[in-house]
């Protein structure tokens, strides 16, 4: 394909997402929009109970009515839950908690430090792939991946001299919409493999039983592909784009004053910011304020103090972890399809973080007193402030929108719809992933998605031939490419608040806009992987099949 031709294709993709990027856009603000959903599932709920509408979840004896927010019940859930509804609204836990321990490390230039001595002679085309290796795999740490990847990606990027944004959107699209899937077992495979047994436990032929590594061949491929797409995305479709538009290379004020997010979801500059960015000390920026080439002697020796803890903590734990009766095992003694330690993701990636980065700013000299570790966590929860004023009203319409049961009559009537226009063998696959797709615009948690679902459509698929392992691996590919561009979910708040550092005047639009590219090809690869296992019945992992046995 000639110059020519690449950049009118390029040119008509970018008309195409400025497009969408406007449209998206003209949306509420954050908070407003969120104010207005729940609005909406409030009347809407309470029009639909007022109707008397129910739906019977496939193992339930009784039918579950949907619940009117404006009705007696529903006024007391949200008075009395208001304060419960934001404080133990599940994303702020784990945000304000990692953003600590990282905030600490970036403070104390721990992260900076790291990325030159990483990254200071890596050739610059391997980066993009190397985060979508990164990205994709990033499951392991379950929903931090989305707060500790992208950020340090777009530092990856500006220290190799390539666009940092294209690093935060690509660590943020490879880590969500390949969520599903890692090379790594994670405690996510136990998760699903454990809601899969139970539902497949109540039928009188229950098919193969499911085990955490039941989808680690299809999960490996597909790690595997849909890294080497991410990569491609970023490096072809992505950067070129933020180049032909002239996105911000630059933070905002990057020397003085970087963004941070007000309540109400707009971006402007902070003259505290002046002292947050430059924590870490002169001698980890240049006057302009570009990351330094050089580790110098000092930083070394930070680092190496630093790795040195790093290990004896990862032997500390691993210690407590394996002595008989350690507490971070599950009751039978051990660690699947659940226990503490599984249970102790946010913890584990918290310290990570926290206990080097403490050691290394007291080796570097930046911190000298014990009052300098609050202060610098604190400061690094500054440019968090927007995102916590809007988890208050994200945690008040997520707790709503389970309350009122239409999630549930979503996944229900999803099932009866594809039963009704009579979809059977792989069509009714595709159009059960179509259909994991759609909800996953509204229902963001895979574990709560998938329990929903797999009532549903695990002993669906079992009468017509299917393992209960095989609907498991449909459902990750629907699971997870769609999440990226819903407004619904809480990280893209906190994608939009590292974009805005850049550029001040992005919105959602903006997010939608890019994150698009990542969408269809990685659902259209993923589901090209998962048929190809299907026709060629490929076994998706050591002892799981497609079909149920003769």
């Amino acid at each position: 394909m000639t110059d020519t031709a690449t950049s009118a294709k390029g040119n008509r993709l970018d008309r195409v997402l400025n497009w969408i990027e406007r449209a998206g856009n003209r949306l509420p603000e954050p908070f407003i929009l969120f104010v207005l959903l729940t609005l909406v599932v409030a009347v809407v709920s309470t029009l639909m109970a007022g109707f008397g509408i129910t739906v019977l979840i496939p193992g339930e004896e009784e039918a579950t009515p949907v619940r009117g927010a404006f009705t007696g019940e529903g006024v007391e859930f949200m008075f009395t839950g208001l304060a419960s509804n934001f404080i133990e609204f599940p994303p702020l836990q784990t945000v304000v908690t990692i953003m600590l321990g990282v905030g600490l490390a970036e403070r104390t230039g721990l992260l900076a430090a790291l990325i030159k001595l990483a990254f200071g002679n890596a050739p610059k085309w391997m980066l993009p792939y190397a985060l979508g290796f990164i990205g994709v795999t990033g499951s392991i740490m379950s929903d931090s991946a989305f707060i500790i990847i992208p950020p340090l990606a777009a530092m990856v990027f500006k220290a190799a001299g390539r666009h940092p944004v294209a690093g935060l959107l690509g660590g943020f699209a490879a880590a969500g919409a390949g969520y599903s899937t890692s090379m790594l077992v994670t405690s996510l495979d136990a998760l699903f493999s454990g809601i899969t047994n139970s539902v497949a436990a109540t039928l009188p032929f229950s098919g193969t039983e499911v085990t955490p590594v039941s989808n680690y061949f299809f999960n490996l491929v597909s790690a595997i592909v849909l890294s080497l797409i991410a990569g491609l995305i970023i490096a072809k479709v992505v950067e070129p784009g933020l180049e032909r538009s002239n996105f911000p290379r630059e933070e905002v004020g990057a020397a003085t004053a970087p963004v941070a997010m007000s309540s109400g979801g707009q971006a402007p500059r902070t003259v505290e910011a002046a002292e947050a960015a430059e924590e870490f000390g002169e001698s980890q920026r240049s006057e302009t304020g570009e990351l330094t080439a050089e580790v110098s002697a000092r930083e070394r020796r930070g680092l190496r103090w630093s790795g040195v803890t790093l290990l004896v903590l990862t032997a500390a734990i691993l210690t407590l972890a394996l002595v008989p009766g350690s507490p971070l095992r599950n009751e039978d003694g051990g660690y699947l399809p659940s226990s503490p330690l599984l249970s102790s993701v946010t913890t584990l990636v918290f310290l990570a973080f926290f206990v080097p980065a403490l050691v290394y700013g007291m080796v570097v000299g930046v911190i000298r007193k014990g009052a300098d570790v609050p202060l610098l966590m604190g400061r690094a929860l500054k440019d968090l402030s927007g995102f916590i004023v809007l988890a208050f009203v994200l945690g008040q319409f997520i707790a709503l929108f389970a309350w009122t049961n239409i999630g549930a009559w979503l996944a229900v009537s999803g099932a009866s719809l594809l039963e009704s226009i009579g979809l059977t063998g792989y069509p009714a696959i595709l159009g059960f992933i179509m259909l994991a797709s759609l909800l996953n615009l509204f229902i963001i948690s895979g574990s709560s998605l998938w329990t929903l679902m797999a009532s549903v459509f695990v002993p669906m698929f079992l009468l017509i031939g299917f393992e209960p392992g095989f609907t498991q691996a449909a459902f990750r590919v629907g699971d997870s490419a769609t999440q990226v561009i819903t407004p619904l979910n809480p990280y893209m708040i906190v994608l939009l608040t590292f974009v805005r550092r850049y550029q001040p005047s992005a919105g959602l639009g903006t997010l939608i806009a890019k994150m698009l590219p990542f969408v269809v090809p990685f659902w259209l690869f993923w589901a090209g992987i998962l048929t190809i296992f299907y026709f060629f019945d490929l076994p998706l992992g050591p002892g799981m099949g497609i079909h149920l046995a003769d």
